[in-house]
Protein backbone atom coordinates (compact mmCIF):
# COMPACT_ATOMS: atom_id res chain seq x y z
CA UNK A 1 0.00 0.00 0.00
CA UNK A 2 2.83 2.41 0.88
CA UNK A 3 4.67 1.68 -2.35
CA UNK A 4 1.50 2.36 -4.33
CA UNK A 5 1.29 5.94 -3.04
CA UNK A 6 5.00 6.51 -2.48
CA UNK A 7 5.41 9.29 -5.10
CA UNK A 8 2.42 11.17 -3.70
CA UNK A 9 3.57 10.86 -0.08
CA UNK A 10 7.17 11.73 -0.94
CA UNK A 11 6.29 14.95 -2.74
CA UNK A 12 3.65 15.77 -0.12
CA UNK A 13 6.31 15.47 2.57
CA UNK A 14 8.61 17.84 0.68
CA UNK A 15 5.80 20.36 0.27
CA UNK A 16 4.84 20.16 3.94
CA UNK A 17 8.47 20.74 4.91
CA UNK A 18 8.62 23.65 2.47
CA UNK A 19 5.47 25.07 4.00
CA UNK A 20 7.17 24.84 7.38
CA UNK A 21 10.09 26.79 5.96
CA UNK A 22 7.66 29.51 4.85
CA UNK A 23 6.65 29.92 8.51
CA UNK A 24 10.16 31.22 9.16
CA UNK A 25 9.03 34.44 7.45
CA UNK A 26 6.29 35.34 10.00
CA UNK A 27 8.63 34.03 12.72
CA UNK A 28 11.20 36.59 11.60
CA UNK A 29 8.46 39.26 11.59
CA UNK A 30 7.56 38.25 15.15
CA UNK A 31 11.18 38.60 16.31
CA UNK A 32 11.59 41.87 14.40
CA UNK A 33 8.48 43.50 15.89
CA UNK A 34 8.72 41.72 19.27
CA UNK A 35 5.00 40.94 19.23
CA UNK A 36 5.25 37.98 21.61
CA UNK A 37 4.11 35.30 19.15
CA UNK A 38 7.51 33.76 18.35
CA UNK A 39 7.05 30.77 20.67
CA UNK A 40 3.92 29.72 18.73
CA UNK A 41 5.91 29.85 15.48
CA UNK A 42 8.81 27.94 17.05
CA UNK A 43 6.48 25.03 17.83
CA UNK A 44 4.61 25.26 14.53
CA UNK A 45 7.81 25.30 12.46
CA UNK A 46 9.27 22.36 14.39
CA UNK A 47 6.09 20.26 14.05
CA UNK A 48 5.65 21.04 10.35
CA UNK A 49 9.28 20.46 9.35
CA UNK A 50 9.42 17.21 11.35
CA UNK A 51 6.20 15.83 9.86
CA UNK A 52 7.26 16.72 6.35
CA UNK A 53 10.73 15.21 6.72
CA UNK A 54 9.45 12.00 8.31
CA UNK A 55 6.80 11.56 5.62
CA UNK A 56 9.30 11.91 2.77
CA UNK A 57 11.99 9.75 4.39
CA UNK A 58 9.51 6.96 5.19
CA UNK A 59 8.72 6.36 1.49
CA UNK A 60 12.00 7.36 -0.12
CA UNK A 61 12.97 3.76 -0.96
CA UNK A 62 9.75 3.21 -2.94
CA UNK A 63 10.24 6.03 -5.45
CA UNK A 64 8.93 5.96 -9.02
CA UNK A 65 7.45 8.39 -11.55
CA UNK A 66 4.12 9.85 -10.45
CA UNK A 67 1.17 9.10 -12.72
CA UNK A 68 -1.35 11.71 -13.84
CA UNK A 69 -4.12 10.11 -11.79
CA UNK A 70 -1.98 10.38 -8.66
CA UNK A 71 -1.60 14.12 -9.29
CA UNK A 72 -5.26 14.58 -8.39
CA UNK A 73 -4.71 12.79 -5.07
CA UNK A 74 -1.63 14.89 -4.37
CA UNK A 75 -3.46 18.14 -5.06
CA UNK A 76 -6.39 17.10 -2.84
CA UNK A 77 -4.01 16.15 -0.02
CA UNK A 78 -2.03 19.37 -0.34
CA UNK A 79 -5.08 21.59 -0.04
CA UNK A 80 -6.66 19.61 2.80
CA UNK A 81 -3.50 18.99 4.88
CA UNK A 82 -1.54 22.22 4.52
CA UNK A 83 -4.27 24.19 6.33
CA UNK A 84 -3.84 21.84 9.31
CA UNK A 85 -0.23 22.98 9.59
CA UNK A 86 -1.11 26.58 8.70
CA UNK A 87 -3.57 26.57 11.61
CA UNK A 88 -0.86 25.75 14.17
CA UNK A 89 0.43 29.30 14.80
CA UNK A 90 -3.15 30.54 15.20
CA UNK A 91 -4.17 27.69 17.50
CA UNK A 92 -1.05 27.99 19.65
CA UNK A 93 -1.14 31.78 19.95
CA UNK A 94 -4.78 32.87 20.13
CA UNK A 95 -6.35 32.04 23.50
CA UNK A 96 -9.67 30.21 23.34
CA UNK A 97 -9.47 29.43 19.62
CA UNK A 98 -10.72 25.90 18.96
CA UNK A 99 -8.98 23.60 16.50
CA UNK A 100 -12.05 23.66 14.25
CA UNK A 101 -11.96 27.46 14.04
CA UNK A 102 -8.17 27.52 13.57
CA UNK A 103 -8.44 25.04 10.69
CA UNK A 104 -11.32 27.04 9.17
CA UNK A 105 -9.21 30.23 9.33
CA UNK A 106 -6.26 28.48 7.66
CA UNK A 107 -8.46 26.93 4.95
CA UNK A 108 -9.97 30.35 4.34
CA UNK A 109 -6.45 31.78 4.15
CA UNK A 110 -4.94 29.27 1.74
CA UNK A 111 -8.01 29.07 -0.48
CA UNK A 112 -8.04 32.90 -0.57
CA UNK A 113 -11.63 32.97 0.67
CA UNK A 114 -11.32 35.53 3.45
CA UNK A 115 -14.15 34.25 5.64
CA UNK A 116 -13.01 34.65 9.23
CA UNK A 117 -14.02 33.48 12.69
CA UNK A 118 -11.74 36.00 14.42
CA UNK A 119 -12.57 39.35 15.96
CA UNK A 120 -10.30 41.84 17.67
CA UNK A 121 -7.96 41.80 14.67
CA UNK A 122 -6.56 45.20 15.63
CA UNK A 123 -5.16 43.69 18.84
CA UNK A 124 -3.68 40.51 17.35
CA UNK A 125 0.12 40.19 17.21
CA UNK A 126 1.35 41.70 13.95
CA UNK A 127 2.96 38.45 12.83
CA UNK A 128 -0.36 36.58 13.22
CA UNK A 129 -2.09 39.01 10.87
CA UNK A 130 0.95 38.76 8.62
CA UNK A 131 0.65 34.95 8.51
CA UNK A 132 -3.09 35.10 7.79
CA UNK A 133 -2.64 37.42 4.83
CA UNK A 134 0.55 35.69 3.69
CA UNK A 135 -1.43 32.44 3.38
CA UNK A 136 -3.74 34.36 1.03
CA UNK A 137 -0.78 35.40 -1.06
CA UNK A 138 0.67 31.89 -1.25
CA UNK A 139 -2.71 30.30 -1.94
CA UNK A 140 -3.94 32.97 -4.32
CA UNK A 141 -2.13 31.86 -7.42
CA UNK A 142 -1.78 28.37 -6.02
CA UNK A 143 0.50 26.40 -3.76
CA UNK A 144 0.69 23.82 -6.50
CA UNK A 145 1.81 26.32 -9.15
CA UNK A 146 4.58 27.37 -6.78
CA UNK A 147 5.46 23.72 -6.30
CA UNK A 148 5.82 22.96 -9.99
CA UNK A 149 8.29 25.82 -10.25
CA UNK A 150 10.43 24.18 -7.57
CA UNK A 151 9.90 20.41 -7.89
CA UNK A 152 11.90 20.05 -11.15
CA UNK A 153 14.93 21.14 -9.14
CA UNK A 154 14.33 18.02 -7.06
CA UNK A 155 13.95 15.80 -10.12
CA UNK A 156 10.17 15.78 -10.51
CA UNK A 157 8.03 17.02 -13.38
CA UNK A 158 4.97 19.04 -12.51
CA UNK A 159 2.66 18.98 -15.51
CA UNK A 160 0.09 16.64 -13.96
CA UNK A 161 -0.12 18.72 -10.79
CA UNK A 162 -0.44 21.95 -12.74
CA UNK A 163 -3.30 20.61 -14.87
CA UNK A 164 -5.07 19.21 -11.80
CA UNK A 165 -4.94 22.54 -9.93
CA UNK A 166 -5.45 25.22 -12.57
CA UNK A 167 -8.89 26.29 -13.87
CA UNK A 168 -10.36 24.37 -16.78
CA UNK A 169 -9.98 26.85 -19.66
CA UNK A 170 -6.30 27.35 -18.77
CA UNK A 171 -5.35 23.68 -18.61
CA UNK A 172 -4.39 23.22 -22.24
CA UNK A 173 -2.61 26.53 -22.83
CA UNK A 174 1.11 26.83 -22.26
CA UNK A 175 2.38 30.37 -21.94
CA UNK A 176 5.95 29.09 -22.34
CA UNK A 177 7.13 25.80 -23.85
CA UNK A 178 7.82 24.20 -20.47
CA UNK A 179 5.34 24.03 -17.63
CA UNK A 180 8.02 24.97 -15.10
CA UNK A 181 8.81 28.15 -16.97
CA UNK A 182 5.09 28.90 -17.08
CA UNK A 183 4.80 28.60 -13.30
CA UNK A 184 7.91 30.69 -12.71
CA UNK A 185 6.70 33.35 -15.12
CA UNK A 186 3.33 33.57 -13.39
CA UNK A 187 4.98 33.95 -10.00
CA UNK A 188 7.34 36.66 -11.25
CA UNK A 189 4.38 38.70 -12.47
CA UNK A 190 2.53 37.96 -9.22
CA UNK A 191 5.44 39.25 -7.12
CA UNK A 192 5.88 42.39 -9.23
CA UNK A 193 2.19 43.28 -9.00
CA UNK A 194 2.17 42.62 -5.23
CA UNK A 195 5.11 44.97 -4.67
CA UNK A 196 3.45 47.62 -6.82
CA UNK A 197 0.19 47.21 -4.88
CA UNK A 198 1.92 47.55 -1.49
CA UNK A 199 3.78 50.68 -2.60
CA UNK A 200 0.59 52.22 -4.02
CA UNK A 201 -1.35 51.52 -0.80
CA UNK A 202 1.43 53.06 1.29
CA UNK A 203 1.56 56.10 -0.98
CA UNK A 204 -2.24 56.44 -0.63
CA UNK A 205 -1.84 56.74 3.15
CA UNK A 206 -1.85 53.21 4.56
CA UNK A 207 0.88 52.40 7.15
CA UNK A 208 3.73 50.26 5.76
CA UNK A 209 2.93 46.96 7.49
CA UNK A 210 -0.79 47.32 6.75
CA UNK A 211 0.01 48.15 3.13
CA UNK A 212 2.09 44.98 2.73
CA UNK A 213 -0.47 42.72 4.39
CA UNK A 214 -3.39 44.17 2.46
CA UNK A 215 -1.37 43.81 -0.76
CA UNK A 216 -1.06 40.08 0.04
CA UNK A 217 -4.84 39.88 0.41
CA UNK A 218 -5.61 41.95 -2.69
CA UNK A 219 -3.33 40.10 -5.12
CA UNK A 220 -4.46 36.75 -3.69
CA UNK A 221 -8.07 38.02 -3.85
CA UNK A 222 -8.47 36.80 -0.31
CA UNK A 223 -10.03 39.45 1.89
CA UNK A 224 -8.32 39.07 5.27
CA UNK A 225 -7.72 42.48 6.79
CA UNK A 226 -5.70 43.62 9.80
CA UNK A 227 -8.70 45.62 11.03
CA UNK A 228 -12.11 44.57 12.31
CA UNK A 229 -13.59 47.29 10.12
CA UNK A 230 -11.85 45.88 7.03
CA UNK A 231 -11.06 48.60 4.45
CA UNK A 232 -13.74 50.79 6.01
CA UNK A 233 -11.35 51.39 8.92
CA UNK A 234 -9.23 53.66 6.73
CA UNK A 235 -12.18 55.58 5.18
CA UNK A 236 -10.00 56.72 2.30
CA UNK A 237 -11.14 57.16 -1.29
CA UNK A 238 -7.52 57.01 -2.48
CA UNK A 239 -6.97 53.63 -0.80
CA UNK A 240 -10.24 52.31 -2.22
CA UNK A 241 -9.21 53.34 -5.74
CA UNK A 242 -5.90 51.50 -5.35
CA UNK A 243 -7.71 48.41 -4.07
CA UNK A 244 -10.19 48.45 -6.96
CA UNK A 245 -7.43 48.85 -9.55
CA UNK A 246 -5.30 45.98 -8.28
CA UNK A 247 -8.34 43.77 -7.58
CA UNK A 248 -9.30 44.19 -11.24
CA UNK A 249 -5.75 43.22 -12.25
CA UNK A 250 -5.89 40.16 -9.99
CA UNK A 251 -9.24 39.19 -11.50
CA UNK A 252 -7.73 38.99 -15.01
CA UNK A 253 -5.96 35.88 -16.29
CA UNK A 254 -2.34 36.03 -15.10
CA UNK A 255 -1.26 34.57 -18.43
CA UNK A 256 -2.41 37.83 -20.00
CA UNK A 257 -0.30 39.79 -17.53
CA UNK A 258 2.67 37.55 -18.25
CA UNK A 259 2.37 38.06 -22.00
CA UNK A 260 1.99 41.82 -21.54
CA UNK A 261 5.14 41.91 -19.39
CA UNK A 262 7.09 39.66 -21.73
CA UNK A 263 6.12 41.60 -24.86
CA UNK A 264 6.16 44.99 -23.13
CA UNK A 265 2.87 45.70 -24.83
CA UNK A 266 -0.80 46.26 -23.97
CA UNK A 267 -1.86 44.17 -26.97
CA UNK A 268 -2.48 40.99 -24.89
CA UNK A 269 -5.09 42.92 -22.90
CA UNK A 270 -6.80 44.11 -26.07
CA UNK A 271 -6.94 40.57 -27.43
CA UNK A 272 -8.20 38.98 -24.19
CA UNK A 273 -11.95 38.73 -24.86
CA UNK A 274 -12.65 37.30 -21.41
CA UNK A 275 -11.13 40.40 -19.78
CA UNK A 276 -13.41 42.59 -21.91
CA UNK A 277 -16.50 40.73 -20.66
CA UNK A 278 -15.13 40.88 -17.10
CA UNK A 279 -14.61 44.65 -17.10
CA UNK A 280 -17.76 45.38 -19.10
CA UNK A 281 -20.05 43.37 -16.84
CA UNK A 282 -18.61 45.01 -13.73
CA UNK A 283 -19.08 48.48 -15.21
CA UNK A 284 -22.70 47.79 -16.17
CA UNK A 285 -23.48 46.21 -12.77
CA UNK A 286 -21.98 49.15 -10.89
CA UNK A 287 -24.01 51.71 -12.83
CA UNK A 288 -27.24 49.68 -12.68
CA UNK A 289 -26.98 49.06 -8.91
CA UNK A 290 -26.16 52.71 -8.30
CA UNK A 291 -29.32 53.76 -10.13
CA UNK A 292 -31.29 51.10 -8.22
CA UNK A 293 -30.03 52.32 -4.82
CA UNK A 294 -30.43 56.06 -5.40
CA UNK A 295 -34.17 56.19 -4.59
CA UNK A 296 -33.51 54.36 -1.31
CA UNK A 297 -31.71 57.41 0.09
CA UNK A 298 -29.02 55.32 1.78
CA UNK A 299 -26.30 57.71 0.60
CA UNK A 300 -26.44 61.44 -0.05
CA UNK A 301 -25.77 61.67 -3.78
CA UNK A 302 -24.96 59.76 -6.97
CA UNK A 303 -21.17 59.89 -6.58
CA UNK A 304 -21.22 58.61 -2.99
CA UNK A 305 -23.61 55.83 -3.97
CA UNK A 306 -21.47 54.92 -6.97
CA UNK A 307 -18.33 54.89 -4.79
CA UNK A 308 -19.72 52.24 -2.45
CA UNK A 309 -21.54 50.24 -5.11
CA UNK A 310 -18.53 50.10 -7.45
CA UNK A 311 -16.16 49.13 -4.64
CA UNK A 312 -18.31 46.28 -3.36
CA UNK A 313 -19.24 45.10 -6.85
CA UNK A 314 -15.55 44.74 -7.69
CA UNK A 315 -14.67 43.36 -4.26
CA UNK A 316 -17.26 40.58 -4.27
CA UNK A 317 -17.23 39.88 -8.01
CA UNK A 318 -13.47 39.25 -7.99
CA UNK A 319 -13.91 37.26 -4.72
CA UNK A 320 -11.70 39.74 -2.83
CA UNK A 321 -14.29 40.25 -0.10
CA UNK A 322 -13.19 43.56 1.45
CA UNK A 323 -15.92 45.87 2.74
CA UNK A 324 -16.02 49.62 3.37
CA UNK A 325 -19.64 49.88 4.49
CA UNK A 326 -22.37 47.61 5.82
CA UNK A 327 -24.05 46.62 2.57
CA UNK A 328 -26.44 44.50 4.63
CA UNK A 329 -28.39 47.78 4.89
CA UNK A 330 -29.02 47.69 1.14
CA UNK A 331 -32.22 46.11 -0.27
CA UNK A 332 -31.97 42.32 -0.42
CA UNK A 333 -31.87 42.36 -4.23
CA UNK A 334 -28.68 44.46 -4.23
CA UNK A 335 -27.08 42.21 -1.60
CA UNK A 336 -27.87 39.06 -3.54
CA UNK A 337 -26.74 40.63 -6.81
CA UNK A 338 -23.23 41.50 -5.62
CA UNK A 339 -23.00 38.06 -3.99
CA UNK A 340 -24.12 36.50 -7.27
CA UNK A 341 -21.40 38.41 -9.17
CA UNK A 342 -18.77 36.32 -7.38
CA UNK A 343 -20.23 33.20 -8.99
CA UNK A 344 -18.98 33.90 -12.49
CA UNK A 345 -17.32 37.29 -13.10
CA UNK A 346 -13.60 36.55 -12.42
CA UNK A 347 -11.49 35.39 -15.36
CA UNK A 348 -10.03 31.91 -15.75
CA UNK A 349 -6.39 31.74 -14.71
CA UNK A 350 -6.92 34.51 -12.16
CA UNK A 351 -6.86 34.37 -8.38
CA UNK A 352 -10.67 34.72 -8.33
CA UNK A 353 -13.30 32.11 -7.60
CA UNK A 354 -16.60 31.01 -9.11
CA UNK A 355 -17.24 29.27 -12.42
CA UNK A 356 -15.23 31.97 -14.29
CA UNK A 357 -16.39 34.40 -16.94
CA UNK A 358 -15.35 32.27 -19.92
CA UNK A 359 -17.63 29.44 -18.79
CA UNK A 360 -20.51 31.85 -18.19
CA UNK A 361 -20.19 33.39 -21.66
CA UNK A 362 -19.89 30.00 -23.36
CA UNK A 363 -22.93 28.70 -21.45
CA UNK A 364 -24.96 31.73 -22.55
CA UNK A 365 -23.93 31.17 -26.16
CA UNK A 366 -24.77 27.48 -25.89
CA UNK A 367 -28.28 28.36 -24.68
CA UNK A 368 -28.65 30.80 -27.60
CA UNK A 369 -27.46 28.08 -30.00
CA UNK A 370 -30.14 25.71 -28.72
CA UNK A 371 -32.77 28.38 -29.35
CA UNK A 372 -31.51 28.77 -32.92
CA UNK A 373 -31.55 24.99 -33.38
CA UNK A 374 -35.19 24.91 -32.28
CA UNK A 375 -36.06 27.44 -34.98
CA UNK A 376 -33.62 26.16 -37.64
CA UNK A 377 -32.96 22.47 -36.95
CA UNK A 378 -31.08 21.94 -40.24
CA UNK A 379 -28.75 24.90 -39.76
CA UNK A 380 -25.11 24.73 -38.66
CA UNK A 381 -24.68 26.72 -35.45
CA UNK A 382 -21.29 26.97 -33.75
CA UNK A 383 -20.47 28.37 -30.35
CA UNK A 384 -17.59 30.81 -30.65
CA UNK A 385 -15.52 32.58 -28.06
CA UNK A 386 -13.75 35.30 -29.99
CA UNK A 387 -12.42 33.65 -33.13
CA UNK A 388 -12.31 30.18 -31.57
CA UNK A 389 -15.02 27.61 -32.24
CA UNK A 390 -15.71 25.72 -29.04
CA UNK A 391 -15.68 21.94 -29.66
CA UNK A 392 -18.53 19.87 -28.31
CA UNK A 393 -16.39 18.09 -25.72
CA UNK A 394 -15.57 21.47 -24.14
CA UNK A 395 -19.25 22.41 -24.10
CA UNK A 396 -20.13 19.09 -22.47
CA UNK A 397 -17.40 19.56 -19.85
CA UNK A 398 -18.67 23.05 -19.01
CA UNK A 399 -22.27 21.83 -18.74
CA UNK A 400 -21.13 19.00 -16.48
CA UNK A 401 -19.18 21.43 -14.32
CA UNK A 402 -22.15 23.78 -14.00
CA UNK A 403 -24.41 20.88 -13.00
CA UNK A 404 -22.12 19.69 -10.22
CA UNK A 405 -21.53 23.31 -9.13
CA UNK A 406 -25.28 23.90 -8.70
CA UNK A 407 -25.78 20.51 -7.04
CA UNK A 408 -22.97 21.29 -4.58
CA UNK A 409 -24.50 24.64 -3.62
CA UNK A 410 -28.00 23.21 -3.21
CA UNK A 411 -26.94 20.11 -1.25
CA UNK A 412 -24.59 21.96 1.11
CA UNK A 413 -27.17 24.72 1.66
CA UNK A 414 -29.80 22.14 2.56
CA UNK A 415 -27.30 20.48 4.89
CA UNK A 416 -26.79 23.75 6.76
CA UNK A 417 -30.53 24.44 6.85
CA UNK A 418 -31.01 20.96 8.36
CA UNK A 419 -28.87 22.13 11.29
CA UNK A 420 -31.45 24.86 12.04
CA UNK A 421 -29.53 27.66 10.32
CA UNK A 422 -31.79 30.19 8.60
CA UNK A 423 -32.04 29.93 4.81
CA UNK A 424 -30.39 33.24 3.87
CA UNK A 425 -27.41 32.67 6.16
CA UNK A 426 -27.04 29.07 4.96
CA UNK A 427 -27.33 29.87 1.27
CA UNK A 428 -25.07 32.93 1.37
CA UNK A 429 -22.45 31.15 3.47
CA UNK A 430 -22.20 28.27 0.99
CA UNK A 431 -22.20 30.58 -2.04
CA UNK A 432 -19.54 32.79 -0.44
CA UNK A 433 -17.39 29.79 0.52
CA UNK A 434 -17.66 27.81 -2.70
CA UNK A 435 -16.92 30.97 -4.71
CA UNK A 436 -14.10 31.83 -2.27
CA UNK A 437 -15.68 35.25 -1.74
CA UNK A 438 -15.66 35.45 2.07
CA UNK A 439 -18.52 37.47 3.56
CA UNK A 440 -22.06 36.28 3.08
CA UNK A 441 -25.37 37.72 4.28
CA UNK A 442 -27.38 37.89 7.49
CA UNK A 443 -25.47 36.14 10.33
CA UNK A 444 -22.28 35.91 8.22
CA UNK A 445 -22.55 39.37 6.67
CA UNK A 446 -19.84 42.00 6.18
CA UNK A 447 -19.92 43.27 9.78
CA UNK A 448 -20.01 39.82 11.44
CA UNK A 449 -17.89 36.67 11.37
CA UNK A 450 -18.38 32.95 10.86
CA UNK A 451 -17.83 32.40 14.59
CA UNK A 452 -21.63 32.16 14.98
CA UNK A 453 -21.58 28.76 13.25
CA UNK A 454 -21.41 25.47 15.12
CA UNK A 455 -18.44 23.14 14.64
CA UNK A 456 -20.38 20.97 12.18
CA UNK A 457 -21.50 24.00 10.17
CA UNK A 458 -17.92 25.26 10.15
CA UNK A 459 -16.63 21.96 8.72
CA UNK A 460 -19.31 22.09 6.01
CA UNK A 461 -18.04 25.55 5.04
CA UNK A 462 -14.46 24.24 5.05
CA UNK A 463 -15.48 21.57 2.56
CA UNK A 464 -17.23 24.20 0.42
CA UNK A 465 -14.08 26.35 0.34
CA UNK A 466 -11.92 23.42 -0.72
CA UNK A 467 -14.44 22.41 -3.39
CA UNK A 468 -14.44 25.93 -4.78
CA UNK A 469 -10.69 26.40 -4.74
CA UNK A 470 -10.10 23.19 -6.69
CA UNK A 471 -13.11 23.75 -8.95
CA UNK A 472 -14.99 20.78 -7.50
CA UNK A 473 -13.86 18.00 -9.85
CA UNK A 474 -10.34 17.60 -8.44
CA UNK A 475 -11.72 16.75 -5.00
CA UNK A 476 -14.65 14.69 -6.26
CA UNK A 477 -12.44 12.61 -8.55
CA UNK A 478 -10.54 11.14 -5.60
CA UNK A 479 -13.82 10.18 -3.92
CA UNK A 480 -15.04 8.01 -6.79
CA UNK A 481 -14.59 4.21 -6.53
CA UNK A 482 -13.08 4.14 -10.03
CA UNK A 483 -10.19 6.32 -8.87
CA UNK A 484 -9.03 3.70 -6.36
CA UNK A 485 -9.21 0.75 -8.73
CA UNK A 486 -5.94 -0.50 -10.21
Amino acid sequence: MISRFAPVLYILGILVAGFGALMLIPLSVSWLTDDGAHSAYDEAVLITLTCGALLSLSVRRHQREMRVRESFLLVALIWSLLPAFGALPLYLQIAGLSWTDAYFEAVSGLTATGATVLSGLDELPLSINFWRTFMHWVGGLGVVVLAVAILPLLGFGGRGMFKAETPGPMKDSKVTPRITETAKGLWVVYVILTIACALALHYAGMPAWDALMHAFSIMGLGGFSTKDGSLGHFDSLEIELVVVFFALLAGINFSTHFLAFAKRSLRPYRSDREAHYFLGFLALSSVALTIYLLPEGIYDDFLTTFRYVAFHSVSLATSLGFATTDYAQWPLFAQLWILFLGSFVACSGSAGGGIKMIRAVVLYKQVFRELLRAMHPRGLHNVRFGDVVMPDHVLHAILGFLFIYVVSIVSLTLLLIATRLDAITAFSAIVACINNTGPGLNLVGPTTTYAVLSDFQTWVCCWAMLLGRLEIFTLLVVLTPAFWRH
